[in-house]
């Protein structure tokens, strides 16, 4: 108990210096960047999962350099993200929370308690002339952009999430995977109304693409752009494969696309699976998909930094996993660098007997592992999770749950209008207050 106390006030103690040192501060030192608006464009990066031990524990697990919104000292805030009918959220009552600034039920997606139809940020841009988009590493008819984009009962209707997105005039942009839930089954899709909304798509003036190298040779051409990448989610960042773009490249080439026009544009980037490492009680797949989202970070903020009509705000939908901060000299995030792939991978890697146990542990990773660390493996009823357990604690990482939690998640705001963003702050305020910074309202 004694332990934990220290922990969690450790983390807590960061996470009050961090709001004390950044809230009201200006967002670059030499003034170029205006820290009220008004804005022309928003970029809206949500990393799924992340709360202030995330940013604690990345920042430990960096080591040699401060995480970009550190080193940028921007406006922070702290955001509660209870649902309507629950305190602790999930990513679909968050993402509706996050795109229409109105609170709904768990599991529902655009639309009210009552089943009412809620306006989008996304919605309200596109008719005010900006270009709107949405990036996700999970499928693009995940929660977090269906929210932006879909209106619909439950979470798990990723077909009609997909036609929704497809028949919805107010998106010029999809990158993410997915391509199973725009397909027909006869073409090797989950489609069973025998649509293919790819070709549908491409008839309705979509440029189509489906590769890293089709994304790096695309010169942005066409008024409409879909990409999906993978069949299903594109691979952790651990794992990226040659023939999928990593989130900042699909970052990059969506502001790209997106910043043709005059009017300005909204763009939403999800960094979906670090919320899924969270989940897994990962602490290696957490941090280094979190640091790819701090690549996508570091673009949006380039941008900005030569736009001075631009808002970058980051903030996490829900905490997930309720991380907490063990970091000594004994087990420290940095020891992740000793191990070399996820536990799910380890985990599979591993025959029904466990004869390679050992083997798989050595390769993978460069710790000691002790008869009796390997007996408990054995043991356990979830060899994934045992595994990651056991990381955890070599490398400075406890969890409390493999669910989210309703611990407040850290926000960061730069650019246009980011002074705005400050204190305690509800999760439905988000999308208003980027909507003040574009001098715009309606939600």
């Amino acid at each position: 108990m004694k332990k934990q106390f220290i922990t969690y006030g450790l983390v807590g103690a960061m996470t009050i210096g961090l709001i004390a040192t950044t809230t009201g501060v200006s967002a670059s030192d030499d003034g170029s960047i205006p820290s009220h608006g008004p804005a022309k464009n928003v970029i809206f990066l949500i990393p799924d999962g992340f709360s202030q031990s995330y940013a604690s524990s990345y920042r430990f697990y960096k080591e040699d350099a401060l995480p970009i919104w550190e080193e940028k000292e921007m406006f922070a805030a702290m955001v509660k993200t209870g649902s309507n009918n629950a305190a602790i959220t999930d990513s679909a009552a968050a993402g509706t929370a996050l795109a229409t600034g109105h609170k709904t039920d768990n599991g529902v997606i655009g639309l009210g308690p009552d089943g009412e139809s809620l306006p989008t940020i996304l919605d309200i841009a596109k008719e005010n002339g900006k270009r709107t988009g949405l990036v996700a590493t999970s499928t693009i008819t995940h929660a977090t952009p269906a929210a932006f984009a879909a209106k619909v009962e439950s979470r798990g209707s990723y077909t009609e999430i997909a036609k929704q997105m497809m028949e919805n005039e107010n998106v010029d942009l999809l990158f993410g995977g997915g391509r199973t839930e725009f397909l027909p089954e006869s073409e090797g899709g989950i489609r069973d109304d025998d649509r293919n909304l790819v070709t549908y798509a491409e008839e309705s003036g979509y440029t189509y693409l489906e590769t890293r190298r089709q994304l790096m040779q695309w010169e942005g051409e066409g008024d409409k752009v879909l990409g999906l990448f993978a069949e299903e989610a594109l691979e952790p960042s651990l794992n990226q494969r040659t023939d999928e773009p990593s989130l900042a490249e699909m970052t990059n080439s969506a502001i790209d696309f997106l910043s043709k026009d005059e009017e300005g544009f909204f763009l939403m980037v999800e960094g979906s699976q670090i919320d899924w490492a969270g989940h897994d009680n990962d602490p290696l797949y957490a941090m280094t998909d979190t640091e790819a989202f701090e690549e996508a970070v570091k673009i949006a903020v380039d941008y900005a930094d030569t736009h001075e009509d631009t808002l970058v705000v980051m903030v996490g939908d829900h905490d997930t996993g309720g991380m907490a901060v063990h970091a000594s000299e004994e087990a420290h995030p940095t020891m992740l660098n000793q191990v070399h792939a996820l536990g799910k991978d380890m985990a599979e890697a591993v025959t029904h007997d466990y004869a390679n146990l050992e083997d798989v542990l050595k390769e993978k990773t460069a710790f000691e592992w002790t008869e009796e660390e390997m007996d408990d493996l054995k043991e356990a009823e979830s060899l994934k999770l045992a595994i990651n357990g056991a990381i955890s604690e070599k490398t400075g990482f406890g969890w409390s749950s493999y669910d989210h939690t309703g611990i407040d998640v850290p926000l960061f705001a730069y650019g246009a209008g980011a002074a705005s963003f400050n204190g305690t702050m509800d999760n439905t305020d988000i999308p208003k207050k980027m909507l003040e910074a574009l001098g715009l309202s309606g939600l």
